[in-house]
């Protein structure tokens, strides 16, 4: 008999599977599952700074606020519960600011058209501008902040 070759860790990724990967054994569902976990804490993180100064600063601050309450929260979820990748540990920081900062300004962007200009309310149109920027996230984490270079296996 010959012993069970351990898979390669999906999308070029290093280290042991982390441990939402143990559990779902689907790099897409875990990270997917991570993402609504950020994108539902991110997205109250904004309701609550949009209800505590949004009349005073206007809804632009509640985002930048939401934004830095929940990035760095983003980082170690991705890092440590879906890729489990292992050095470069500034690199993929910079490299996930890099895609969370786009997408970030693309929701300033987004939410300013919304309400500015179209006269949306503000939290229903950060609902609809969240579920767009995370699915384009998806892509920019997966393909950039957390790729490793394929390893040819090894015998």
């Amino acid at each position: 008999m010959t012993e069970p070759q351990t898979p390669a860790p999906p999308a070029g990724m290093s280290g042991a599977p982390g441990p939402l990967m143990r559990i779902v054994k689907n790099q897409k569902i875990a990270f997917l599952l991570v993402g609504g976990v950020n994108t539902a804490l991110g997205t109250a993180w904004f309701i609550l700074w949009q209800l505590l100064i949004g009349e005073q600063y206007g809804y632009h601050a509640a985002i930048v606020l939401g934004y830095l309450c929940n990035v760095l929260c983003a980082f170690a979820m991705y890092r440590y519960l879906v890729f489990r990748v292992r050095g470069h540990f500034l690199r993929d920081l910079l490299r996930f600011f890099v895609v969370n900062f786009g997408a970030f300004l693309a929701n300033i962007s987004l939410m300013t058209i919304a309400v500015s200009v179209l006269h949306f309310p503000p939290i229903p149109s950060q609902l609809v501008v969240t579920a767009v920027m995370a699915v384009v996230s998806f892509f920019g984490y997966r393909d950039f902040s957390f790729r490793r270079k394929s390893q040819a296996p090894t015998p």
